[in-house]
């Protein structure tokens, strides 16, 4: 079964110690999860089995021309400066950064599916499941599951890579994928199966 490997929002304005996100309660799970390490872990084994890597950014232009100002999520992106492309925030955590080769999808909504070159991307391979994990647990790993569900792709989350604001956020997300997707860890997750 042909896979990809994507990898969910780790972004710098959410993920690094740092950044307006990392600075609080889901910096302390990312931290205290050890998602870092863990993702790259994870991401070693992907590149070592021949999968590809996809990694998912949230993104506005400099003026936030996609950002919706009615999003309960996204409004305030443009008052705070976050998530703005070409700014430190929206690069990749420096210790999982990509490489050559690897895909960089830009979203402006919580699903990287929706109106982005996700969905080209996983035609043009013929994937057929998706491997995800990333931050948070209850919006962005689930909008990627539930959409890549509807689309008939073969999901598996990675755990332990995954994080939200709180240990119970995190708990809520993961029950509430069990119906959509299987789950495994970066210790045990077998990329070429």
């Amino acid at each position: 079964m042909r896979s990809i490997y994507l990898v969910l929002d780790m972004e710098n304005d959410l993920v690094a110690e740092d950044g307006p996100s990392g600075k609080g309660p889901l910096g302390e799970q990312v931290r205290s999860r050890g998602i870092i390490p863990r993702t790259a872990a994870a991401i070693a084994k992907a590149r070592a089995a021949g999968v590809p890597i996809g990694f998912v950014r949230v993104g506005f232009s400099p003026d936030y021309r996609e950002c919706p100002s009615t999003s309960v999520i996204f409004g305030g992106a443009k008052q705070h400066g976050l998530f703005k492309l070409g700014s430190r925030g929206t690069e990749v955590h420096k210790d999982i950064a990509p490489l050559p080769g690897d895909f960089d999808i830009v979203k402006h909504r919580v699903s990287p599916f929706y109106a982005t070159n996700l969905e080209a991307i996983l035609r043009a391979h013929r994937i057929e499941r998706i491997f995800c994990s990333g931050v948070s647990t209850v919006a962005v790993v689930q909008g990627t599951v539930r959409d890549a569900h509807d689309r008939d792709y073969v999901c598996v989350v990675l755990e332990d890579c995954c994080a939200s604001a709180s240990a119970d956020d995190h708990a809520a997300g993961i029950r509430a994928l069990q119906r959509f997707a299987t789950f495994t860890t970066s210790d045990a997750v077998d990329f070429a199966a």
